[in-house]
């Protein structure tokens, strides 16, 4: 029997649900049709840093739409663009950069996989076509970066339409990963180890570029790098040619606690894709910061980028980016981050450490993941079709709490886990609020399995 026709309009994501209407946000919380409100632990996708309705950066907006929306960029520049790509150059590390700003993260990924290979043809290779990236890995819905990511269940259906010019290495994912004998520096330096041995497998002057997210996100659910391994892939990359992309999009802008995650890494990319809590969702902006020694090729060549859409370096969306980047410094959010972030992690432990079906505990600042096991000796996930993540989504929402729980943690099919990304105006009591729901939550998404 065909299912009923649902009453909405909207090509829904999921077209056999039904999604709660929200109508107002206020702080942290969300409120839906109903009056019911919601914590929003993850801001949405990672991407409420501010929380809801910040009255700062909605002035912005409204001021500069009194001013300018749009200028189309093929023939105007704006000063909110000017002003916010300065801002970003001067406190990305490493020297200055340029910063080509988009729509969102995948369009970010996108255009840096673009500029990748035109740069390896402007310096004489282009024998170079392949990229380099990370199993469990997802940088993106769009053609190019969903081939490179390493999300299987993302990719299946598309698989016959992706480009196979990609080949993927392990990820630096400890817990699943790293042997016993092994210290963290050691995994790392053997994780890192993967990319040269692709490289040599591949052939010389045979990659554009190797990307990786900085954290690992909604795939994996918060995991950083071993101490050392970003250093050990930069050395890599300068030695063979080879770009090296760090997709900072969940991952940057305050959420780690600095503003760019590689900080803590203490490394610096050829680029850097951003999004979500670059504009903290009050309008839709991302940006794909490139080296200024690699904007110079270009511009050397012929200065122009083969890549476009209508609305980069959006003004309304780019004054919006600024006005977050203002709330940021005036409230000392990111060292905020630092601060609370550690808060949370020993919360979660307090709360997690001891369950018998909590395998793992992991992020940095509000950047945290909660990884769900069968067995905690064995790390053996859940069988997945059980759904334990969707349950404990639904469980979440029916107790007020909004979590990004995600599966195919431990193999690309197996696995479960909960992603935590709350916003950085989370208040002591709130803190106490989100474990208090996110542990009713998952006693009751395990219920179910058990009935």
């Amino acid at each position: 029997m065909a299912p009923q026709a649902n009453a909405s309009r909207v090509f829904h994501r999921n077209l056999r649900a039904d999604f709660p209407q929200a109508v107002g946000g206020s702080g942290a919380y969300l409120t839906d049709s109903t009056g019911k409100q919601y914590l929003d632990a993850s801001g949405g996708a990672a991407v409420s840093c501010l929380g809801h309705g910040h009255p700062r950066v909605i002035e912005a907006i409204k001021a500069q739409l009194d001013d300018l929306a749009f200028a189309h960029t093929a023939f105007f520049t704006s000063g909110p663009a000017e002003e916010l790509a300065a801002l970003l150059s001067d406190k990305a590390p490493g020297g200055a950069w340029r910063v080509y700003f988009v729509s969102g993260g995948s369009e970010a990924n996108e255009a840096a996989l673009k500029l990748a290979r035109q740069i390896q043809v402007v310096r004489g290779q282009p024998s170079r076509d392949h990229f380099i990236a990370r199993e469990q890995s997802y940088h993106g819905n769009t053609l190019g970066v969903l081939s490179v990511s390493g999300n299987p269940g993302r990719k299946e259906i598309y698989q016959p339409i992706l480009t196979s010019n990609v080949r993927h290495i392990m990820p630096c994912y400890a817990y699943r990963h790293a042997s016993a004998e092994e210290s963290e520096a050691e995994f790392g330096a053997r994780a890192a180890g993967a990319l040269d041995a692709e490289l040599a497998s591949l052939g010389e002057d045979r990659a554009i570029a190797f990307i990786a997210e900085t954290v690992v996100g909604a795939t994996l659910g918060a995991v950083a790098a071993a101490p050392g391994y970003f250093a050990k892939i930069r050395e890599i990359c300068d030695r063979t040619g080879t770009l090296m992309i760090l997709d900072e999009v969940m991952s940057g802008m305050g959420r780690t606690g600095a503003l760019f995650a590689c900080e803590r890494d203490k490394v610096v990319p050829d680029m850097i894709s951003l999004a979500k809590g670059l504009g903290g969702g009050y309008q839709p902006i991302g940006a794909l910061m490139v080296r200024e020694e690699l904007a110079a090729e270009i511009e050397a060549a012929d200065g122009i980028f083969r890549h476009g859409h209508t609305y980069i370096g959006h003004s309304t969306a780019c004054a919006a980016g600024l006005a977050v980047q203002s709330v940021f410094e005036e409230e000392n959010l990111i060292a905020r981050v630092r601060d609370k972030g550690e808060g949370l992690q020993a919360a979660l432990v307090e709360r997690f450490g001891d369950h018998p079906y909590v395998g793992d505990i992991r992020g940095r600042g509000f950047f945290r993941g909660v990884e769900l096991v069968a067995n905690r000796e064995t790390k053996e996930p859940f069988a997945p079709e059980l759904k334990l993540n969707a349950k404990t989504k639904s469980a979440a929402m029916r107790n007020g709490l909004v979590c990004y729980p995600g599966g195919g943690t431990a193999d690309g099919t197996r696995g479960d886990h909960i992603l935590l990304a709350p916003p950085f105006i989370l208040a002591d009591a709130q803190i106490g609020e989100l474990i208090d729901k996110l542990g009713a939550s998952v006693e009751e998404a395990l219920g179910e399995i058990r009935a």
